[in-house]
């Protein structure tokens, strides 16, 4: 069977520097940060008092009040940032056949702060009083469901859950859904936002986040040697896949192309990578062979780099046992410097980031790296936006469970 080619068409993006796409790009080639204090709850006795907020976001700009009072902040940003994503696309549902569209956007933790707040409304006034709308706000695949409920969407409609690759998982098997022929197009992604009490302190008991409080704008810094944990944030990443020919019939934008996904498992640990870097290596070498590609052919690698001590030098092993030589000539760099670690939402604005260097022949930094470590010795596009010729760019994932997952995407051409 002959495999359909995939384009992207539209990016949608709510984060922590920014709400736009081009907003987020913006920021993003100025190496502007968006990690702050917390203020929405009482961080006072947490070991981690920082987060990757969303600042210019108001509910009431894109839902009515009841709407926003029974939708969760997860859902609203996956809808705000599919919206945006369609209309970048120039695709109105309703004048394409609505059966052959279809979504597949994740999360990898859901509505958390629902779940805090209908269980203190049970220990204050008994279970009469916990909400009929508890259930819809907090399952995962809600996000997925109020997506194709507002935009009119009525093929396949799922969701992925993989942890921080949850986003990543989205894109690529819709790539694969779209390239064997069960849609045309595919809104696809992930969204979070579960920076709350338990959401929070689940992280710290962990130990898995910063603890650089006092220096919000220099907490999150991959790959250098003084790194100290992840910065939770949230937000939202949405692409439109289509199928070239769908496309371009109806002459929709083409921002590059799509052309290799690959998936693994680590088969090792319920939070720590394999230390060899086997699995995401794996990953990334079943993504360079999809795509018809070597590892000479990859301009670009827009790193998971959480900014903690083991992935950070795991994911370094898995890039050097793929790329050889190469893992010294090719330019990696951590978005999440800026932005912040978005969970199940990380692929998807990352793999805008990839969609966006292709397009503007431009890589975005990585900020706050200062101290090198000598276990992380690669070309990680130090603290300032590079110009260089992109021609394609790869995007890896890698989630709590073992799950690792890369997508790679390329200039379009005819």
């Amino acid at each position: 069977m002959t495999k359909r080619r995939v384009v992207i068409t539209g990016l949608g993006v709510v984060s922590p520097v920014g709400t736009g796409v081009e907003k987020f790009w913006k920021a993003l080639l100025e190496g502007k940060n968006g990690i702050r204090a917390i203020t929405d709850f009482d961080v006072s006795q947490f070991d981690s008092r920082i987060a990757g907020t969303v600042i210019d976001y108001n509910a009431l700009d894109h839902f009515s009040t009841k709407e926003v009072r029974n939708l969760a902040r997860f859902v609203q940003y996956g809808w705000v940032a599919s919206k945006e994503a369609l209309a970048n696309a120039k695709l109105d549902i309703k004048n394409v056949d609505p059966d052959r569209v279809g979504v597949l956007v994740g999360s990898g933790i859901g509505s958390i702060g629902t779940t805090e707040a209908e269980y203190q409304k049970y220990i204050e006034k008994g279970p009469s009083r916990i909400s009929p709308h508890f259930i819809p706000k907090v399952i995962i695949n809600e996000a997925a469901g109020q997506i194709s409920i507002q935009s009119g969407a009525k093929g396949l409609c799922s969701c992925v859950s993989t942890a921080c690759s949850t986003a990543t998982n989205a894109i690529g098997d819709a790539f694969r859904f779209i390239q064997y022929g069960d849609a045309d197009v595919i809104i696809a992604g992930g969204s979070e936002s579960a920076t709350t009490i338990l959401g929070l302190g689940g992280f710290c008991a962990l130990k898995a986040l910063s603890q650089r409080n006092d220096e919000p704008q220099r907490a999150s810094r991959p790959f250098d040697k003084e790194r100290d944990g992840f910065v939770m944030a949230e937000g939202a990443g949405i692409a439109i896949l289509e199928t070239l020919d769908h496309a371009q019939k109806r002459g929709a934008p083409i921002l590059a192309e799509m052309v290799g996904y690959g998936r693994t498992s680590d088969a090792f640990h319920i939070t720590a990578p394999e230390e060899s870097g086997r699995g995401a290596g794996k990953a990334m070498e079943l993504a360079i062979k999809d795509a018809g590609f070597t590892p000479k052919d990859i301009s670009y690698i827009n790193a998971h780099g959480t900014s903690t001590y083991l992935n950070d030098k795991v994911e370094t092993l898995a890039v050097k046992n793929v790329f050889k030589d190469h893992a010294y000539k090719v330019p990696i760099s951590s978005t999440k410097s800026m932005t912040g670690h978005l969970l199940g939402a990380a692929g998807g604005v990352e793999f805008a980031a990839i969609v966006l260097a292709v397009r503007d022949n431009i890589i975005p930094p990585t900020i706050n790296y200062e101290n090198p470590d000598p276990e992380c010795d690669l070309d990680y596009v130090p603290n300032k936006a590079r110009k260089i010729t992109v021609n394609s760019a790869m995007s890896n994932s890698l989630g709590f469970g073992g799950h690792n997952a890369s997508v790679i995407v390329k200039k379009f051409q005819k």
